[in-house]
């Protein structure tokens, strides 16, 4: 396929990859039925290849590391039916109300001694009360004090008096994954909406939060709704997208779910790097069910991830995946990022 000036599909053309990437490059951007048809028929190995050069010539070789810690577990009243921490199903993971301050710090310096430019605060559950995000802002305040790690938060669902009480903590980013598109989001959960997440990402964005917004791949919706999903996230202008790879949770409505393969989580990677060429396209949880194939993922358009271990599944440690991005050639960003 080639590509008609003014961006639409218009036959069969072996440089269609780097032809889109050219445009991309000076300015232009893809529609949904061209995105749909480089998806399906570019060459992977093409297509890879020029979602890394596009990665390469917008980013360079740095790459964006953040962390996150789970500071309330379980008891989830909200039935994502993706999701240990659901109150609805039987995960018999660990609860708990609010994680130990010492933890949060001692796990945050180690991160940042590793070059992690970003840590976040993650909780279960719809929202935080006043009182809960009072006690959080006492743990931002001694990470403030103790490392020079930008500060992130991950608590459900704001109005503005939280957002705002958010900044004054010192947090700059918040983080509501879509999780989905807004057409398959139905199928992931029935006790919230795919709006109400997007209400809350403008509410942050108005209180002067950067936005973190992305999903998860693998539970069950087609090519076209994860393309969907990388056209909203442009919508909103999100510049930070981690990309989750569903790991199947037992007992949970999704637990028998075929996995990806590894070319279609390629392809998917690849497609966000070109849909969205300013973001940080980072990985998330999942990854590493891909053995040593997670690095491709590195050079299909990512350049960013959440490293160490995520909410209710074990990661790669840090030092592994460390040693994989050195490997690759990275240049870890997270000192640059760091707050002044």
């Amino acid at each position: 396929m080639s590509v008609n000036p003014d961006g639409g599909p218009a036959g069969t053309d072996p440089a269609m990859a780097d032809t889109v990437v050219r445009r991309i490059e000076q300015g232009g951007r893809l529609t949904f039925a061209e995105a749909l048809t480089l998806a399906t028929e570019t060459t992977p190995t093409a297509l890879f290849q020029a979602a890394d050069r596009l990665r390469r010539k917008l980013h360079r070789n740095r790459l964006d590391l953040c962390s996150i810690i789970n500071a309330r577990s379980g008891r989830c009243s909200e039935n994502c039916r993706f999701c240990a921490q659901s109150a609805f199903y039987d995960t018999a993971i660990d609860t708990y109300d609010l994680i130990d301050a010492e933890t949060a710090v001692s796990q945050a310096r180690e991160n940042e001694a590793g070059g992690v430019g970003r840590f976040s605060l993650v909780t279960a559950g719809r929202t935080v009360s006043e009182g809960q995000l009072e006690r959080f802002g006492e743990i931002y305040a001694r990470l403030r004090r103790e490392t020079g790690l930008s500060l992130c938060a991950s608590m459900g669902f704001l109005d503005r008096q939280k957002a705002m009480r958010l900044r004054q903590f010192g947090v700059s980013r918040y983080h509501c994954n879509l999780e989905a598109s807004r057409s398959f989001f139905p199928e992931v959960c029935t006790s919230h909406t795919w709006q109400e997440k997007v209400e809350t990402l403008e509410i942050a964005r108005d209180a002067g939060l950067d936005l973190c917004s992305g999903g998860i791949i693998g539970m069950g919706e087609s090519l076209e709704q994860r393309l969907q999903l990388a056209f909203e996230l442009r919508e909103l202008g999100v510049l930070s997208i981690p990309i989750n790879i569903l790991t199947p949770i037992a007992n949970t409505p999704f637990a028998g779910l075929t996995p990806l393969s590894p070319q279609e989580i390629l392809i998917t990677i690849a497609m966000f790097r070109l849909i969205n060429p300013e973001a940080v396209i980072r990985m998330a949880g999942g990854r590493t069910l891909m053995g040593v194939e997670q690095q491709r993922c590195f050079t299909a358009g990512a350049n960013g991830a959440i490293v160490g271990n995520y909410l209710t599944t074990a990661g790669n440690t840090l030092a592994e995946d460390l040693r994989m991005f050195a490997d690759l050639g990275f240049d870890i960003a997270g000192k640059g990022n760091r707050r002044p």
